[in-house]
C-alpha cells in the first residue's frame, strides 16, 4: 500500500487536499500563461469554508503523462478530490478523459452529464464535450477525479450552476455533490461558503455547525 509522505499528509483531520491539474500543450512548454490552476484555486478558496490545500500540476495533454500524474497525485500525494481542466474536447489531442479513465476504479458518469447540461444553456457546442469523472480506490485510501472544462468562466458555470435574477439555484452545479461523494468514500468533511455553493447531504450526514 503506498501511503502519503510526511509533507502531503493532512494537518487536520478535516483538510481537504485538492490536486489541481490543468492540460494544456501550450500552456506547459510556456507559450501562454496558464489561467486554469489560478482560477481553480480562486474558486475554492471562496467556496470552501473547511481547511484545504492544493498540489498544483501543469502538464502537457498526453495521456500516459496525464494518467500518471493522476495516479501520483492520490497515492503519494494524498489527495482526496483531484480536479482538471483542459483536454477535453474532440480534436485529436483532447485525450483527457481517457487518460483519467484509465486512472480510476469506478465510473462516475452523472458529473459528466450534468456539467454538459449546464454549458447547454449557454452553447450548443456543449454536447461536444466529453468530461469524466471517477473514484480512484487503492488498498488504504480513495479519491474523487473530476475533469472541468478548459475556460475559466465555465469552470465556474459548471462548479456553481445557475441562478436566477434573485439568486436562487436553478440549476444545482456539480461541486454540491462533491462533499457528500468525499464522505462516501472516506475522506474529510467539508464545508462550503453558501453564498458560492451549498453542499447537500441527507439529513442524517449533517454534522453539527463548527
Amino acid at each position: 500500500m503506498t501511503t502519503p509522505t510526511p509533507e502531503h499528509r493532512a494537518e487536520h483531520p478535516d483538510e481537504l487536499i485538492v490536486g489541481l491539474v490543468s492540460i494544456s500543450d501550450r500552456a506547459s512548454s510556456g507559450v501562454y500563461e496558464d489561467k486554469g490552476l489560478p482560477s481553480l484555486e480562486a474558486w475554492l478558496g471562496g467556496a470552501l469554508s473547511s481547511p484545504w490545500r492544493s498540489v498544483t500540476r501543469l502538464i502537457q495533454d498526453d495521456a500516459p503523462t496525464i494518467t500518471a500524474t493522476l495516479i501520483e497525485l492520490v497515492d503519494e500525494a494524498g489527495c482526496d478530490l483531484v480536479l482538471t481542466t483542459g483536454g477535453t474536447g474532440p480534436s485529436r489531442r483532447d485525450v483527457t478523459p481517457e487518460a483519467t479513465l484509465a486512472a480510476g476504479t469506478k465510473e462516475m458518469p452523472g458529473f459528466g452529464e450534468q456539467m454538459r447540461q449546464i454549458s447547454l444553456n449557454f452553447v450548443p457546442t456543449a454536447i461536444l464535450s466529453r468530461q469524466v469523472a471517477v473514484i480512484r480506490e487503492t488498498p488504504g485510501r480513495a479519491a474523487l477525479i473530476i475533469n472541468l472544462p478548459g475556460q475559466p468562466k465555465s469552470i465556474r458555470e459548471t462548479l456553481e450552476g445557475l441562478r436566477s435574477a434573485d439568486g436562487a439555484v436553478k440549476v444545482p452545479g456539480i461541486f454540491a455533490a462533491v462533499p457528500y461523494c468525499i464522505d462516501l468514500i472516506g475522506g474529510p468533511y467539508i464545508e462550503t461558503n453558501t453564498a458560492v455553493v451549498t453542499a447537500f447531504r441527507p439529513k442524517n450526514a449533517v454534522r453539527a455547525p463548527r
